[in-house]
């Protein structure tokens, strides 16, 4: 036992210690341990199974100190409490290789995508990582699992004939004004079901949003769509502060799910395609970069934290890139 002992300790020093330091090392260690008797202790099952869920229950607690949405901790707590009831081993002693056979596998039973086996690779990262800043693992093992590489799809925005269509498709007042300040502002849906009435500044065309992570952002609407505000406002009985509301009484304030459910409905009725509130934000981020508006503005406008997120929404007109190759190169 004092062997294996004084090999995994040196296992665990190889890392950061020449070979000569490494058999210094075991020379002193076999000096200091002559007289010492060691017992291994037998974790009990109960150790292990209190030990694991306690470090997710902490790291999920930090996350939430941080800001996260309880809908990302969900996610978060899921996805790692999924992995070690798989892997079954304390977290502490769970290494790269253990968790490259749990990505393999979950993979080839589920037929994921690599979208979803990167984005478990990157809350294993973060969990990993947070153990190891918080001292209660040397090293994470993620840190050699390198990105996966996945495809780049250009995804579709919403053409200027096939937003004219959503408007034709509204028959209440409520979603024409919805689908307008969708497509004007590139607000997420979450946000959108968030506002009351009194958000809104129609003077000066603008309300301030309660984005990701409980930050305030503002922006901005245009004419039309303040019009069409005003419309439905003005038609509305009800007390309620809520600015979208279900058209039926009571007229409780309306949730993502029905937003949702709504939009994809108007889209049927317009003869169009994958229509959902996430497209308006989309069409947005490209339509501003593609009419000269800075990258920085942009994302401020959209709420990201990182600018290479607002380059993932915003696919670049090929048009435009054909025009801008003849008039700067060719």
């Amino acid at each position: 036992m004092k062997d294996k002992l004084i090999t995994e300790i040196q296992t665990y020093m190889s890392r950061m210690l020449s070979v000569a330091q490494v058999e210094e090392l075991r020379r002193v260690l076999t000096h200091c341990f002559h007289n010492v008797e060691i017992v291994e202790k037998k974790s009990t099952e109960k150790e292990d199974i209190t030990g694991n869920p306690k470090l997710l229950e902490i790291f999920i607690s930090a996350k939430r100190v941080e800001g996260c949405s309880e809908k990302s901790l969900k996610y978060y707590d899921a996805t790692i409490r999924h992995m070690i009831v798989d892997i079954a081993k304390p977290v502490r002693e769970i290494d790269t290789g253990d968790l490259r056979i749990y990505l393999a596998n979950y993979q080839k039973l589920r037929n994921s995508s690599k979208v979803t086996i990167d984005n478990m690779r990157r809350i294993f990262s973060s969990f990993f990582g947070w153990l190891e800043d918080e001292d209660y693992i040397l090293k994470s093992p993620v840190r050699r699992i390198h990105k996966i590489k996945t495809e780049k799809t250009i995804k579709d925005t919403f053409s200027d004939e096939g937003l004219e269509k959503l408007r034709d498709a509204c028959d209440e007042l409520r979603d024409l004004a919805m689908v307008d300040l969708l497509a004007s502002t590139g607000m997420r849906v979450g946000e959108l079901v968030q506002l009351n009435r009194e958000d809104m500044n129609f003077h000066e065309r603008e309300c301030l949003v309660l984005g990701k992570g409980g930050k305030e952002r503002m922006v901005y609407f245009d004419a039309r769509t303040k019009i069409h505000l005003r419309n439905y406002l003005d038609s509305r009985s009800d007390d309620n502060p809520a600015l979208f509301v279900s058209l039926t009484s009571p007229h409780e304030r309306l949730l993502i799910g029905g937003v949702e459910t709504r939009i994809r409905e108007i889209g049927k009725n317009a003869a169009l395609q994958k229509v959902h509130p996430h497209k308006f934000r989309r069409t947005l981020a490209t339509r501003a970069i593609d009419k000269g508006m800075p990258i920085e503005q942009v994302q401020r406008l959209l709420g990201h934290v990182k600018i290479d997120t607002t380059m993932h929404y915003a696919m670049v007109n090929q048009e435009n890139v054909k025009n801008s190759h003849r008039k700067f190169i060719g």
